[in-house]
């Protein structure tokens, strides 16, 4: 009889284990939105990047710290070496066409994100168009390096 009652004891919790597995998930999954953005038109547009380290496909895309997108690819251009770069941004947001576009990072030991540092011009960016004006990521192993030995980097 003992046994039985050690049986049903890890049946109920295992069943409970699993239901609170399960409420982590769907609330996981509620309060993001698993790289995309749900509920609103994206538009794409790209950028090449001397030095894209530090993002991915899935980063997000930020501007003034508020995210407004995610990178949907990168490659390596045989041609120019340059990091390809194409990322979405909310079909709401009208940009000027003189933006810029540069690998941010969190802090010194945060991750990167890609920033739009909006421009001035009155002419609006069309979708699938190209950012011209980019800022590569800084890598934190070169300035040290640099500061070690006294380099100013010219």
């Amino acid at each position: 009889m003992a046994e039985r009652d050690d049986t049903i004891a890890e049946i109920l919790v295992g069943a409970a284990v699993l239901a609170a597995a399960a409420g982590f998930f769907f609330y996981a999954s509620s309060v993001s939105d698993g790289g995309t953005m749900r509920g609103a038109d994206v538009y794409e547009l790209s950028a090449s990047f001397r030095s894209a380290e530090g993002i991915t496909v899935g980063t997000e895309v930020r501007m003034a710290g508020v995210r407004v997108g995610t990178v949907t690819g990168m490659a390596l251009n045989p041609e120019t070496f340059r990091a390809d770069t194409t990322f979405t941004v909310s079909g709401d947001l009208e940009l000027p066409d003189d933006s810029a576009v540069a690998v941010a990072s969190e802090g010194l030991l945060g991750g990167s994100f890609v920033e739009i540092i909006p421009g001035g011009s009155p002419f609006v960016l069309e979708p699938g168009a190209e950012i011209l004006d980019t800022q590569s990521s800084v890598s934190l192993i070169t300035l040290l390096m640099r500061f070690v030995t006294g380099e100013n980097g010219s």
